[in-house]
């Protein structure tokens, strides 16, 4: 039988700690999570993996540990904060974020996504799986001080953003490909302000393609 616990131990010390990612809060809640939970059973083996996992349906995968660690760390959640988690697949983001944050309202648009998480995070009482369509966010709890993509975006987040609170922030992976970046925007007043903060591939989430020009 697989030991996850040094599993983790080894994803965070070789994965995590190696990338710069040095908020203790989120080393500790990544070092304790069972990551393999919020995945399919027959995915547990292959949850510490330092790559993207395929989840659900239409190319969806999971980020890799590296990747979520460090826009974690650059989305600056507080213990008062309320996030958003869009595209939350099985969980695991939102169990990480759970422990960061006041509340976490955690968004899936596929239901079978939508009820493997509501049984992973069924324990955490700050975390509400919600069923909805990615691009829409969820507006009944706007605003948000903080919220992550689980994925990337060909298109500036302008619907999510009008869901950010005063000095609240949203990071997603921007673009498709190798020349994708982690963005970072920063609501002030009316003014939203996007900022590049590292190079990062992701599965562009539902919805979130740029439109196909079309040719003859």
């Amino acid at each position: 039988m697989a030991d996850y616990a040094i599993q983790r131990r080894m994803m965070v010390d070789g994965q995590i700690r190696t990338a710069d990612v040095t908020d203790r809060s989120i080393l500790q809640a990544m070092l304790e999570i069972p990551r393999e939970r919020f995945l399919p059973p027959e995915q547990a083996q292959l949850a510490y993996l330092d790559l993207d996992l395929p989840v659900g349906r239409g190319g969806r995968r999971l980020l890799r540990p590296m990747v979520l660690a460090k826009m974690l760390q650059a989305l600056e959640v507080s213990a008062e904060d309320t996030v958003l988690d869009v595209g939350c697949a099985g969980g695991y983001a939102a169990a990480v974020l759970a422990s960061l944050s006041k509340a976490v309202f955690a968004l899936e648009e596929e239901p079978r996504l939508a009820a493997h998480a509501k049984g992973a995070l069924a324990d955490l009482p700050n975390v509400k799986v919600v069923e909805g369509k990615l691009t829409d966010g969820y507006a009944a709890q706007a605003p948000y001080d903080a919220i992550l993509l689980e994925g990337a975006t060909e298109q500036e987040p302008e619907a999510l953003c009008r869901q950010l609170a005063d000095r609240g922030r949203l990071v997603c992976i921007s673009g498709d490909g190798p020349a994708a970046k982690v963005v970072v925007f920063r609501r002030d007043g009316e003014d939203v302000t996007p900022r590049v903060v590292f190079d990062a591939a992701g599965t562009v989430l539902p919805g979130f393609a740029k439109p196909r020009a079309f040719s003859f």
